[in-house]
């Protein structure tokens, strides 16, 4: 696989750049090709598939739970491109052949070390409280997207888990338009998250232990061959240290 920075440099597309794009080589085992998006946003989408079809991997990785990847999976088997509803995600099962994997939480693995921090960080009882109800929203969402896909493929009918995000800026916008709005997008969102930055809390708890599983998940894809993950834009440099530092391990 072509480094990203080259294939970026390659690609006459303004929506590919080494902000949104990574990659881990590791001797003996495939290279993770991490691509940055945000959700639904028509330059993510675009940013997916053109990698998807360009580089050649093994298996593609979403930051999707396991129990969700099935209603993405219908959402990619619509004849509209890009499919109406799963954003970038169902974008990237449409136009990939490679085995698909959903890597996020919540999963086992995500329970395991997420109680296992909490007890050895003696975290307070509040956050604990937070870290738990989260959870349990994000499991009911997982549960709900099983059940939307079991009724998609029983039925005619195409169910919708959410409405998607309304950008000010659509698919049929230039790539240089696009662009600017996803980075403009970004750099708001960065600069909101660093105004809250430097204490601990509940989202902490659980963003930090996701990676870590999704790290994880990734290691063992890699095994099988190059792979192609698509995840947050905000997971992309821990995901891209953590994958380096176990290949430096290895």
């Amino acid at each position: 696989m072509a480094q990203p920075s080259s294939f970026a440099d390659s690609v006459d597309d303004p929506r590919i750049t080494a902000q949104f794009l990574r990659q881990v080589h590791t001797e003996g085992a495939g290279d993770v090709t991490l691509v940055g998006v945000v959700h639904d946003h028509p330059a993510s989408v675009a940013r997916v598939r053109t990698v998807l079809e360009t580089l050649e991997h093994d298996r593609l990785a979403l930051e999707l739970p396991p129990a969700a990847l099935p209603l993405y999976r219908c959402y990619a088997r619509e004849d509209a491109s890009p499919p109406r509803f799963g954003g970038e995600m169902s974008a990237a099962l449409q136009t990939s052949d490679a085995d698909p994997v959903g890597i996020d939480a919540p999963n086992w693995s995500f329970l395991r070390r997420l109680c296992t921090r909490l007890v050895a960080d003696r975290a307070s009882p509040s956050i604990a409280r937070r870290v738990v109800s989260s959870l349990g929203g994000a499991t009911r969402e997982a549960l709900t997207c099983r059940v939307a896909a079991t009724l998609t493929n029983a039925t005619s009918m195409t169910i919708a888990y959410d409405d998607p995000i309304e950008y000010e800026c659509g698919h049929d916008e230039t790539p240089e338009r696009q662009a600017k709005h996803e980075r403009g997008h970004v750099a708001g969102v960065q600069a909101l998250l660093g105004a809250t930055a430097g204490t601990a809390s509940a989202l902490d708890y659980r963003d930090e232990t996701r990676e870590q599983c999704m790290i994880d998940r990734l290691e063992s894809c890699r095994a099988e061959g190059d792979v192609v993950a698509v995840v947050g834009v905000d997971h992309l440099e821990a995901l891209e240290d953590g994958l380096t530092a176990s290949a430096t391990r290895d």
